[in-house]
């Protein structure tokens, strides 16, 4: 009983290893490159809930100094989580300029084809 009980209160953890392992699923066993980079996104995704997961203290408070208040919550795992969701948005916009500019190059986003027609050449 005492094992249910460890597995599920660690819930979220579980939530992010599906996560984490679908997205990297999707990646390597995808020939779209949309595709591709959905799973991308969703393992980004996942990265950033593994980041913030722990950074949320039970009856922390944040960090505004007060005497009234003696546990505080880092606001630092915050603060990189925004600055990785800019930089991931900004990969994942690239990515789909790439995606499309190899469309009008070969006229097809799926990896076999391009890869089939890159040989015949």
């Amino acid at each position: 009983m005492n094992l249910v009980h460890e597995i599920v209160g660690h819930y979220n953890h579980w939530i992010i290893i599906v996560l984490m392992v679908s997205g990297l699923y999707i990646v390597v066993a995808r020939g779209n490159m949309i595709k591709k980079l959905v799973g991308l996104s969703v393992f980004q995704t996942s990265v950033y809930l593994l980041y913030l997961s722990p950074g949320k203290i039970i009856g922390g408070t944040p960090p505004i100094l007060s005497p009234q208040f003696t546990v505080y919550s880092n606001p630092l795992p915050h603060v990189l989580i925004l600055t990785a969701i800019v930089v991931g948005i900004a990969t994942i916009a690239l990515g789909l300029a790439l995606v499309v500019r190899i469309n009008e190059a070969f006229g097809t986003i799926e990896e076999d084809e391009i890869f089939a027609e890159d040989e015949d050449e």
